[in-house]
């Protein structure tokens, strides 16, 4: 019975070796891999997508019945600053032309058709279209859009902590957790590219 009790300790050690030199090789993979993101804007692109999707969900729960308190207006400037490139320019585009070119035309003649959850993406497509190439390359691509980004991102918090009666309740209501989370992962774009350019 002895012996039998030393193997298992043996090979309890041995797989405890093995479990710690697998971390530890997971650990500095993982290093390196965020080192390299960090180095080629690969978390900030990342980040980039992520916080447009989250506004585009945040407006999306607005339209719908999940109504908040929340001046979800201020998403349309947020997803025009943090919008992908690659998403930005296919829609600044002729896609873009005609898609702004349809909702004027109904929103001009066919009032009656035209519904209202499709005023702020009109808006949208409107401002990615006509905007100068002031707002459109400069503003966008440098600080100052990543600074607009963050303070649109900060109110929004900050209202709808104040609507839920506290930060508490943010979290708990029946509604308030998805609105929560949709708002913080507003901010973390903004916060990761302003890191990444002061560092």
């Amino acid at each position: 019975m002895r012996r039998i009790d030393y193997l298992s300790m043996r090979a309890d050690a041995e797989a405890a070796a093995l479990l710690d030199a697998d971390l530890n090789d997971l650990k500095a993979a993982a290093t390196k891999l965020l080192s390299h993101a960090t180095d080629f804007g690969a978390g900030t692109s990342f980040f980039k997508w992520l916080a447009s999707f989250a506004a585009i969900y945040l407006l999306i729960l607005d339209r719908t019945n999940w109504r908040s308190n929340m001046l979800t207006s201020l998403l349309i400037p947020y997803i025009f600053f943090s919008l992908p490139h690659a998403l930005f320019k296919f829609l600044r585009g002729e896609v873009g032309t005609w898609i702004a070119f349809v909702a004027v035309v109904l929103r001009l003649f066919f009032p009656r058709h035209f519904p209202d959850w499709l005023e702020m993406p009109g808006s949208l497509i409107l401002l990615l279209v006509v905007s100068p190439e002031f707002f459109a390359h400069t503003l966008r691509d440098d600080w100052i859009g990543v600074a607009i980004c963050l303070a649109i991102g900060c109110y929004l918090l900050q209202e709808h902590i104040r609507a839920s009666g506290g930060f508490r309740n943010s979290l708990t209501q029946s509604h308030g957790i998805s609105n929560t989370m949709g708002i913080i992962l507003l901010l973390i774009f903004p916060i990761w590219a302003l890191l990444t350019r002061l560092l």
